[in-house]
């Protein structure tokens, strides 16, 4: 098939490799344009827009898929299908319907449940059993298209967003021949979604703040859903002011006290009930460690109490 494939991060790039490999004639790839980076700040392309040019193909990175010219470029690509991939933009109609058999997404969820931008990590941080990957038609909607095909995941108790990403985008690829090949038969149709939808919004940076009064099952699947980016992160009392650390890695533990109190010198912290023993961390402005390498260079003994959130973190029920 004649197609184009729109997708940004790391989570995409295994559906190019998957698209590419099943022989499709990838006319166009789309993706976000390249953002200041680094110390440097250099302009980086993302992902997809590395992988795509390495493998010679033609590589678009409009500001904005509203524009005329981008859309009238898009309708010129006389495309089959266009396969998108967590791409970042909306899609106007007149882009959804240019090409012959329409425009498709794989979404990382079980729709209508965490419809939007952020799906793997609020499944995470709502201690969800179960995730998916799923194939749907595009429409107008945001995620409200027909499911034509679907593999429900298992979620870990160990898993982090990244963890659980990896492992779905090479499962989702997966689904993208069979899709294809379905479509071009006619032989799909779709199934509409039912029940009650919830929304997965964009994570914030203060949204992301260890609230320790929450119970330690609610504050482990905090931390875990926002690794590694942008980090559940908490403060200590620093000389020169406070000092922001990121918790990336942690399980459930035994232990009282109040919220926030370090209980050993294992950095082990009690919550609203129960307690979290950290495992991996990152301060600011250093690399990631396990918790013991840090606490080597960083006194923090049973009794401290670490600082909280006045509120419970928003957007993850």
């Amino acid at each position: 098939m004649r197609l184009a494939f729109m997708g940004t991060p790391e989570f995409a790039v295994p559906s190019l490799a998957e698209l590419i490999a099943a022989g499709h004639e990838i006319v166009a790839v789309y993706s976000q344009p390249p953002r200041p980076k680094g110390r440097g700040q250099q302009l980086t392309p993302s992902p997809v827009q590395a992988f795509a040019e390495a493998m010679g193909l033609p590589v678009f990175t409009p500001a904005s898929m509203k524009s005329p010219e981008a859309i009238a470029t898009f309708q010129s690509l006389d495309l089959d299908a266009a396969c998108v991939v967590a791409y970042g933009q909306i899609l106007k109609p007149e882009v959804l319907e240019a090409p012959r058999l329409g425009c498709f997404n794989l979404h990382g969820s079980l729709l209508p449940r965490w419809r939007g931008a952020a799906p793997i990590q609020r499944a995470i941080m709502a201690g969800d059993r179960q995730t998916g990957v799923q194939i749907m038609r595009m429409s107008e909607g945001l995620d409200e298209g027909a499911i034509l095909l679907s593999e429900v995941m298992d979620i870990r108790p160990d898993d982090t967003a990244a963890s659980l990403s990896e492992r779905m985008s090479h499962i989702g690829a997966g689904l993208w021949p069979r899709a294809l090949a379905a479509i071009e038969r006619g032989g799909v149709t779709g199934t509409e979604q039912t029940g009650e939808p919830t929304y997965a919004r964009k994570i914030t940076s203060a949204e992301a703040r260890i609230d320790w009064s929450r119970p330690a099952a609610d504050v482990d699947a905090h931390i875990r859903g926002l690794s590694p980016f942008p980090g559940a992160w908490f403060e200590i009392a620093g000389t020169d002011g406070p000092i922001r650390i990121k918790a990336l890695m942690s399980q459930v533990a035994g232990g009282n006290a109040a919220p926030g109190t370090v209980l050993d010198d294992g950095l082990t912290v009690a919550c609203g009930q129960g307690a979290v023993r950290l495992i991996r961390v990152q301060r600011a402005g250093k690399a990631a460690q396990s918790a013991q390498e840090m606490l080597r260079g960083l006194t923090l003994p049973s009794g401290t109490v670490l600082s909280s959130s006045s509120e419970p973190p928003r957007g993850d029920r």
